[in-house]
């Protein structure tokens, strides 16, 4: 996998930043949303108002419950705290909603400030959130990398023209995606080789 350096990090929150235990299985049970469908785009396509609200409010609780017991996953805060003494700019894109992205972050004391939810941008896998930070940053889109554990993470990389890191996530075969850089554990990572000095 190609390690080429990158000026900037962007962070996916659940399951690569902070730990995650919301059953979707259940949740879109609960609200009636496929299980082959993603249930974000399910609600906005809901068009009663008071059910579609309900079907909002029931994930927002479930983020929120989850935020009050997530941890932060093993090596985030050395590799954050190793960026952090570099320069080396971060933010988070995350299809959370603001509340328990604020919880997570406030919680775990993740030094980042720089943070789009689904209530900033459209969600991933459209790329404009990842846009608007490259933008923002003033950095081209090939010097910023963005880091997930699911497709929608590596499929928003790529239609940003991004690096793609996976974190313990393997791209199904035959979709045409391409990943960057993947490990298992942020321990692995040399920013000495990853980073472009400032």
């Amino acid at each position: 996998m190609s390690k080429s350096r990158v000026k900037g990090i962007i962070f996916d929150l659940d399951g690569t930043l902070v730990t995650s235990s919301i059953d979707f299985s259940a949740l879109k049970q609960k609200i009636g949303c496929p299980s082959d469908q993603d249930i974000l785009a399910y609600i906005a396509e809901i068009e009663e108002t008071k059910k579609q609200e309900a079907a909002l409010s029931l994930v927002m609780r479930m983020e929120f419950e989850d935020a009050l017991t997530s941890e932060c996953i093993p090596g985030v805060q050395a590799f954050l705290d190793k960026l952090k003494a570099n320069n080396i700019p971060m933010a988070i894109v995350t299809r959370n909603c603001r509340v328990a992205t604020s919880v997570k972050i406030n919680n775990h004391n993740i030094p980042i400030k720089l943070v789009l939810t689904r209530e900033d941008a459209p969600c991933k896998p459209n790329p404009d959130a990842l846009n608007i930070i490259a933008e923002y940053w003033g950095f081209e889109s090939e010097e910023v990398a963005y880091v997930g554990d699911y497709i929608y993470d590596i499929e928003a990389a790529n239609r940003a023209n991004m690096k793609a890191w996976a974190y313990q996530y393997q791209v199904p075969e035959g979709i045409g995606l391409q990943v960057d850089l993947s490990f298992t554990c942020f321990t692995e990572l040399d920013i000495s080789e990853l980073i472009h000095s400032p």
